[in-house]
């Protein structure tokens, strides 16, 4: 392994930029409290020195007192709808999300996956209107947002969670919020697939000794990729109308590989490789 990631970390710091050729380029990472030392500047591998007055042999403090176990506390029932500020309980956020999610919405809208029904990116609690704020009778409301892969379109629609109804529905374009776990892992599946993925299928079976085959492999973070000016291939040019992937996959107990080069659009379902 360690020859593994030597080779890659050549490829990265050959030249003043980073250039992905071939295969995508393997990110050693050094994880907090691996580079020989601990917060307190001990050296792993030895023992810090006793602080004064801590618990001798036998469990016995330093005065002749035995020390009393430490109680960890039980975490209060979580009801099944929260109060005034409070943040949505399991219960507000499934529930919300239902309610949403009305027949004709599912009927119409794209999965990006392409389902039937628009991908739920996500629920949050709504802000009070401005005559609501501090009123601790105020209506809770929550937010909940899905993205239409069918018309590239941001769906919000606002739930009030006393009566249980729709209050309010937005649809935007060219609004690209944070990508879900699902939208991440089609990007990976769609990269996996496509002839531009052969460099991190590569990395990971150099790795591994495996071959890349599922995005299950992979731990997986991305950023929403958008459109500029001479800096991506002409397939590229919609990314923000339409909904595209930067993805910084990682090997499962293993190195970062490094795919920022690569634009999968989520939309088209095509991937790209950024001009150099």
């Amino acid at each position: 392994m360690r020859n593994i990631v030597h080779r890659h970390l050549g490829k990265m710091v050959a030249g003043t930029t980073i250039a992905v050729a071939g295969t995508a380029v393997m990110v050693a990472v050094t994880l907090p409290g691996t580079a020989g030392a601990d917060d307190s500047g001990t050296r792993v591998g030895q023992s810090a020195p006793q602080a004064a007055g801590a618990a001798g042999a036998g469990g016995a403090a330093a005065g002749g007192r035995a020390v009393a176990p430490g109680v960890v506390e039980a975490a209060p029932a979580e009801g099944q709808r929260g109060e005034g500020r409070d943040p949505l309980t399991d219960d507000e956020l499934e529930r919300a999300e239902k309610i949403a999610l009305s027949r004709q919405l599912f009927r119409s809208g794209e999965s990006v996956d392409g389902e039937r029904g628009p991908q739920p990116l996500g629920v949050d609690l709504a802000e009070p209107e401005a005559d609501e704020a501090g009123k601790p009778g105020a209506p809770r409301r929550a937010d909940v947002t899905f993205y239409d892969y069918r018309d590239d379109a941001l769906v919000t629609r606002t739930v009030d969670l006393g009566t249980g109804k729709v209050v309010a529905t937005g649809t935007q374009h060219g609004v690209q919020p944070p990508l879900s776990r699902a939208e991440k892992a089609e990007a990976a599946g769609l990269l996996i697939a496509d002839p531009l993925g052969s460099g991190l299928k590569a990395d990971y079976q150099d790795a591994t000794g495996k071959a890349l085959t599922s995005p299950d492999q992979l731990q997986l973070s991305g950023a929403v990729y958008r459109a500029a000016p001479g800096a991506q291939p002409a397939v590229l040019d919609r990314c923000g109308e339409h909904r595209c992937v930067r993805l910084f996959p990682k090997i499962k107990n293993g190195p970062w590989v490094d795919a920022r080069s690569l634009v999968i659009d989520l939309s088209a379902r095509k991937v790209a490789r950024l001009g150099r």
